[in-house]
């Protein structure tokens, strides 16, 4: 009952919301049909939420680790000022062919820049002070990114971490190996000095930092 109330309340919102446009609406579609893990894209509401906040920093520096089909990025790039850049690293070169294919109709390829490798290697090379940090990669790796990006983000600038709170396996009793690493990033980041944050329990969780 309580299942269906969720889903009923989260139809609703849908309904209620700005819809995406004829693009997101194709590449949503498209990463149901052509991926094994569609709910690794951030879907509607959150696409919605990734495209307010960006729009209400109005960043010039964008970073997104975890790309998958360009679903986040498409909701991010929104926001950024006319001469930004939105940098966007994945692992996997398969999906490329497709957030390639929307960036392209979006209009928005020439600020994206789309880099494939390991984020832990490209991070530390970047040279830019970045105004919104989206993080939705490998989870065990959350508190090495961390630790990575927190330096690379401007004073007040924003990092949004997805998936924080694992179906909410993070209150199991006995947790999983993942979930015991997010309820370990989420210790570090409510006690680390540097930042102010709030966790959302919009779909997987949100943990929105501020850098203080």
């Amino acid at each position: 009952m309580l299942q269906d109330n969720y889903t009923r309340l989260y139809d609703y919102c849908v309904e209620h919301s700005t819809p995406m446009d004829e693009i997101l609406y194709e590449l949503d579609r498209e990463t149901h049909l052509k991926t094994l893990a569609p709910r690794m894209s951030s879907g509607p509401i959150q696409g919605r939420i990734l495209s307010l906040i960006s729009n209400l920093v109005r960043p010039k520096y964008i970073l997104e680790i975890g790309t998958f089909t360009g679903f986040a990025t498409l909701n991010l790039v929104r926001g950024l000022q006319p001469d930004g850049e939105l940098i966007t690293v994945e692992v996997n070169a398969e999906l490329q062919h497709i957030s390639n294919k929307y960036f392209t109709k979006s209009g928005y390829s020439d600020r994206i820049n789309q880099l494939i490798g390991n984020a832990k290697e490209i991070v530390p090379k970047l040279d830019y002070k970045f105004d919104l940090i989206f993080l939705d990669a490998g989870k065990k790796d959350y508190p090495i990114y961390y630790e990575l990006i927190l330096p690379k983000l401007r004073k007040g600038g924003i990092i949004l971490a997805d998936n924080i709170l694992w179906s909410g396996k993070i209150l199991d009793e006995n947790m999983d190996k993942t979930s015991v690493i997010l309820d370990e990033f989420n210790k570090q980041v409510v006690k680390d000095s540097r930042v102010e944050n709030v966790i959302l329990p919009l779909r997987d969780g949100i943990n929105v930092i501020r850098k203080l």
